[in-house]
């Protein structure tokens, strides 16, 4: 804008300098307007939100064995993504139910020693963890929408062909990663920060642990470095930071959580869901994504760089990818070649 000022000044046309400046003036108020209209239509920014407000529209996925269900509605007349998931039993919930819920069993029948009942424990105490994604895209429809999978088996020279050009043109926007890395949002989830642009990262709770209990324990670091999408990128020269993600992010959890070293799960995605490189600690349970078909643990990918500098720029890595994914489709189009 100060360029096209500085030219128009520049101009012996006064008429045409006072049309250019109307017409900055212009596009700044339709800016202005336009970002004053996506404040007030963001559910984010409302302070009291009712879920009533919310249409539903359809049911994308439900998971069992998770206790969660992931629906479309409408908001606004725009898409939303609701995810409902049950949180885990913290010892003092247990307390709280077995102390304050009563005449609250329904019994469903009885055999000798066993009952089978129902218990509809007070508001309170009956939580349910709720995600919400306003403005929602078709890519977030498809994300979390039920599909099947594949496994893909990935060499470099596909990696270079078809996934790198994929993810460079088809990734969601990580807006929201520049965000905690620039403390503009969600400074208070912070756990420990090492601010050094080449080897620091922050590290804050995963939005799937809700935080009470250790047993279903999930953090994330975020490093600052802005150019490694993935376990692809990484070399040699990304050692002094992994090995500082894997000391300092460890030591950060035991001290705050007083949970042993042994319990710790630290892995890697790939592929990972969104292209900024970030570590994944977690206790020993079933967590989301740490099966071997897409958990690399950091000691491997350590000793693995260790051994041969370019080890991921060479290797063949195998990974999951749905069905409906256009992913799958370029890799299927591929063999057709």
């Amino acid at each position: 804008m100060s360029e096209e000022i500085s030219d128009v000044s520049n101009c012996n046309n006064h008429s045409t300098k006072k049309r250019k400046l109307n017409v900055e003036q212009g596009t700044n108020d339709v800016a202005l307007d336009l970002s004053s209209q996506q404040e007030e239509t963001s559910i984010h920014l409302k302070s009291h939100l009712n879920l009533s407000a919310i249409k539903f529209v359809r049911i994308l996925n439900d998971l069992p064995q998770s206790k969660s269900v992931f629906i479309e509605g409408l908001y606004n007349e725009e898409k939303v993504v609701v995810i409902f998931e049950k949180t885990p039993f913290s010892e003092e919930l247990v307390k709280q139910i077995l102390k304050t819920t009563d005449n609250s069993l329904q019994q469903h029948f009885h055999n000798d020693v066993y009952g089978n009942y129902t218990t509809f424990p007070n508001p309170e105490l009956n939580g349910v963890k709720t995600t919400i994604i306003h403005p929602a895209t078709e890519k977030h429809i498809e994300k979390y929408s039920a599909q099947q999978s594949c496994i893909i088996e990935e060499s470099a020279e596909d990696y270079n062909n078809i996934t790198l050009p994929y993810i460079q043109s088809k990734q969601f926007s990580i807006d929201w990663v520049y965000n905690i890395l620039e403390h503009k949002s969600e400074t208070e989830r912070i756990v420990f920060e090492d601010p050094d642009p080449v080897t620091g990262f922050i590290l804050l709770p995963d939005l799937k642990w809700n935080g009470e209990q250790l047993s279903d324990l999930y953090l994330v670091a975020i490093c600052h470095k802005r150019d490694i999408k993935s376990l692809r990128d990484l070399n040699g020269q990304h050692l002094p930071l992994l090995k500082n993600i894997k000391e300092k992010g460890k030591k950060a959890i035991i001290d705050k959580y007083n949970i042993n070293a042994s319990k710790l799960r630290i892995y890697v995605h790939y592929q990972p869901s969104y292209y900024h490189f970030h570590v994944h600690f977690t206790a020993l349970y079933d967590a989301p994504g740490c099966r071997v078909e897409r958990a690399h643990l950091l000691d491997s990918i350590i000793d693995n760089i260790e051994l041969v500098d370019d080890y991921y720029q060479k290797c063949r890595l195998s990974f999951i990818v749905r069905t409906n994914d256009d992913l799958f489709d370029k890799y299927e189009e591929a063999k057709d070649r």
